[in-house]
């Protein structure tokens, strides 16, 4: 995947007002950053750099530090064991590993619920390509101030976003398609694409 071209630390928080379930047909959507999507309903699987710093272990959705030990700002882990796992590294009272981890997120942390998996082991089902291979439309400079409008909107909820095939790509940690919805009323159709880092399990 591309690199991100902007980037933040920081996860969506449960505490984040969500859609509201009484808008009826012909509701105007609320303004893109002002609703957030509501937890997932089954499991989910996320894929990153998972940091243990004194036993609160965190998993790394979005960018990590090029330190020594690694640090990031992620989403808390719940349940996370380091037992008969492979590919564990440690310094000092810090330790590390790269894993696909399964579990039920609550839009604040992400109960594990099955052994990770040593992250060059798994093998994803490949996802759909959001833009379909269709190239956007929109001038590079209005996706530009898009992009800068998201960064301003979003804050530290936004996990990176970046430019490509004439789209705004913004990933966050997890979209029910409520802030792609918003994004389009908007921005316009097709020329934002909101990825969710964590994926439903049975994708």
């Amino acid at each position: 995947m591309i690199g991100f071209a902007v980037a933040s630390f920081g996860v969506l928080t449960a505490c984040a007002t969500a859609a509201s379930p009484g808008a009826g047909p012909g509701t105007p959507p609320a303004s893109f950053g002002a609703v957030w999507p509501q937890p997932p309903a089954g499991e989910v699987v996320g894929t990153g750099t998972v940091i243990d710093v004194g036993g609160e272990a965190e998993l790394c959705l979005g960018p990590v530090m090029e330190s020594f030990p690694p640090a990031c700002a992620g989403v808390a882990l719940a349940g996370w064991s380091w037992a008969d796992l492979d590919g564990v590294e440690s310094a000092g009272d810090v330790t590390w590993g790269v894993y696909a981890v399964r579990g039920d997120y609550d839009g604040e942390a992400l109960t594990v619920t099955d052994t990770p998996i040593l992250l060059a082991l798994y093998d994803p089902i490949r996802g759909d390509d959001p833009a379909d291979g269709v190239m956007g439309t929109t001038d590079a400079a209005q996706l530009e101030q898009v992009q800068a409008e998201i960064v301003e909107r979003l804050g530290a909820d936004l996990l990176g976003t970046y430019l490509d095939r004439g789209y705004v790509w913004a990933q966050v940690v997890w979209d029910d398609g409520t802030l792609q919805h918003a994004a389009d009323a908007e921005f316009g159709d097709d020329v934002v694409i909101v990825e969710s880092a964590l994926r439903d399990f049975d994708d």
